[in-house]
């Protein structure tokens, strides 16, 4: 493990600093890129403008004609959060927008797999609809969309994944990744593109004299869910998305959110008025994304849609439940991966470029967490598989999997899938997780071609461990009124939370928690006693150390302590 001070360039720390923006924050924000004050503006008026995404002037005339033929209109999501914010912002948007017929529709993980496939298509029109909406999903649904349209569907994609090399012919198409399209936020996530189609659906309802400036209605209240979906999909957080989720939480924070996210927030035993980004990613996002993974996302998009507090609760407290059982299924799945992953390389070696595991007892809802615990710990590509449930699929395997900086994934599956043809049945995803469907008598030839692609694209410097971190922190930071002040700001993936680093001593440590599996330590930082914990570690530290920690408040008694959060140890 490598241990890594990022740069912080002088002059846009001091040109913050002197616009009046925190000295600790002034440098965490110049480390990030940003040069000058203005780039942190949070307002709605800064937000990008709809026109620069390619089809969305198309999909609002559709949508309007839709709307005000009083056509009906199911759409379809996908089974994680970032999906089920998305469909619960277009039922919620379109219903605001005066659609009296809005429905959805969300694929099971197991029989349906992902996306709009043609007989998805066919139970929409069943259902009686008129008009088709992917959230979240649809770029790769070529045949989907084929199936759609066949049956009379007018068909509305709307996506933020990359496109393969045939779009689908849908009567609009909604993707920054498509080809062409020159909106700036390429990170946006499907919650975010939706949200913007709504944003310019009712900029052409406008048009056509349905609503003025004074009377349109105000879509600014489904911010909390773009906020929390676009948090828990793990997109970078460019300016733009920082400005959603900033808007998300300042409204979350006065108490202006849909229920089911207020229930949320109680069932997680988090605080609403001091919602972070935090939250979202670690407390929300999870117990929505346990429905798709172990039962039915209906159950989360019914949560988001509900306006009746106590349905919102009951909601909640299922999906709470629902995730503690996802906890305990992935505890021994990450047990037994991570002993069939060490087991491909001896103590004294480094593990294989990259990583595939299998056993028949794998539960497929959780192989994506499991794969991404691995790669936390042997910093390599991961993929885990499951054998597949679905009916006739028994002989197929679905995998997750997740990278590290410097290896596309997605693009590591396209050339294994062009190396060796029939071996990889289905893919998709991005840089940094992606998802793949084998044959069960292929997984010995997917474990070695991808192995080899990770042997020729990564070398020894991508494959050590580097945290990044801001440098040391100065004593008169280490309050709690200054962590809180850092709590509040919007981090997340792109824009990485802080983390410091400094050699300190270590005065005692113990193994704490039931399995006795994390470190607390007492050390000395700057002078000053500090406790510390690091979680999941085990391992003795020396006296002298170069730790990297974030910060966190300890409320005991009454009393709030800064303590620190251990990321990682050069020793």
């Amino acid at each position: 493990m490598k241990i890594v001070a990022r740069d912080i360039p002088p002059r846009a720390a001091w040109a913050l600093e002197q616009a009046g923006v925190h000295p600790l924050l002034a440098r965490l924000y110049a480390a990030r890129g940003v040069r000058a004050k203005d780039e942190l503006d949070e307002g709605l008026a800064r937000l990008l403008p709809p026109s620069g995404l390619k089809g969305i002037d198309t999909a609002a005339r559709v949508l309007a004609d839709a709307l005000q033929q009083h056509r009906r209109t199911v759409i379809v999501a996908d089974y994680d959060c970032d999906g089920a914010t998305a469909c619960a912002v277009g039922v919620r948007g379109l219903r605001m927008l005066g659609a009296q017929h809005v429905d959805y529709l969300v694929p099971d993980r197991v029989t349906d797999g992902y996306g709009l496939t043609p007989p998805i298509a066919r139970r929409v029109k069943e259902r009686g609809a008129d008009v088709l909406i992917t959230v979240d999903n649809g770029i790769a649904s070529v045949e989907g969309v084929a199936e759609a349209k066949a049956l009379g569907l007018t068909v509305v994609v709307t996506d933020h994944h990359l496109p393969g090399p045939v779009l689908p012919q849908a009567d609009a198409l909604v993707n920054p990744s498509q080809p062409e399209c020159a909106f700036e936020s390429k990170c946006i996530a499907g919650v975010g593109v939706m949200f913007y189609v709504l944003l310019a659906l009712r900029a052409e309802l406008r048009a056509r004299g349905i609503f003025d400036v004074a009377t349109q209605p105000k879509l600014d209240a489904l911010l909390p869910l773009v906020a929390l979906g676009t948090v828990a999909d793990v997109v970078k957080l460019d300016a733009n998305n920082r400005r959603l989720v900033a808007q998300g939480l300042k409204r979350i924070r006065a108490g202006q959110m849909q229920p089911g996210i207020a229930a949320l927030f109680h069932a997680a035993g988090r605080k609403a008025p001091a919602a972070t980004t935090f939250d979202f990613g670690f407390a929300l996002g999870p117990r929505i994304n346990a429905a798709g993974r172990l039962a039915d996302m209906t159950l989360g998009i019914e949560c988001l849609l509900t306006d009746d507090p106590g349905r919102a609760a009951e909601l909640a407290a299922t999906l709470d439940g629902i995730n503690r059982e996802r906890r305990e299924i992935e505890g021994g799945m990450r047990e037994q991966a991570m002993l069939m992953a060490e087991s491909l390389f001896d103590e004294s070696e480094e593990p294989p470029p990259a990583i595939s595991v299998f056993d028949p007892d794998f539960h497929e809802g959780v192989v994506g967490i499991v794969a991404s615990r691995i790669k936390d710990k042997l910093h390599r590509p991961t993929f885990v598989f499951a054998a597949s449930n679905a009916p006739g699929k028994e002989h197929e395997l679905k995998g997750s999997g997740r990278s590290i900086p410097g290896f596309h994934l997605r693009d590591a599956l396209d050339l294994v899938a062009k190396r060796h043809p029939g071996v990889i049945l289905k893919f998709g995803g991005h840089a940094m997780a992606a998802g793949c469907t084998v044959a069960e008598e292929a997984f010995d030839v997917f474990e070695q071609a991808f192995a080899q692609v990770a042997q020729e694209w990564l070398d020894a410097a991508t494959l050590t461990r580097r945290i990044e971190t801001d440098g040391p922190l100065a004593p008169e930071y280490c309050r709690a009124d200054i962590v809180d002040t850092l709590h509040r700001e919007v981090w997340g993936q792109g824009f990485l939370p802080p983390t410091f680093s400094e050699e300190v001593q270590i005065v005692s440590q113990r193994l704490v928690g039931e399995a006795k599996n994390h470190l607390s330590l007492k050390l000395i930082h700057q002078g000053n006693p500090v406790d510390a914990i690091w979680f999941g570690h085990t391992e003795q530290l020396p006296a002298r150390v170069l730790l990297a920690f974030r910060l966190d408040v300890n409320e005991w008694k009454g009393e709030r302590r800064v303590q620190f959060l251990v990321e990682g140890a050069e020793i």
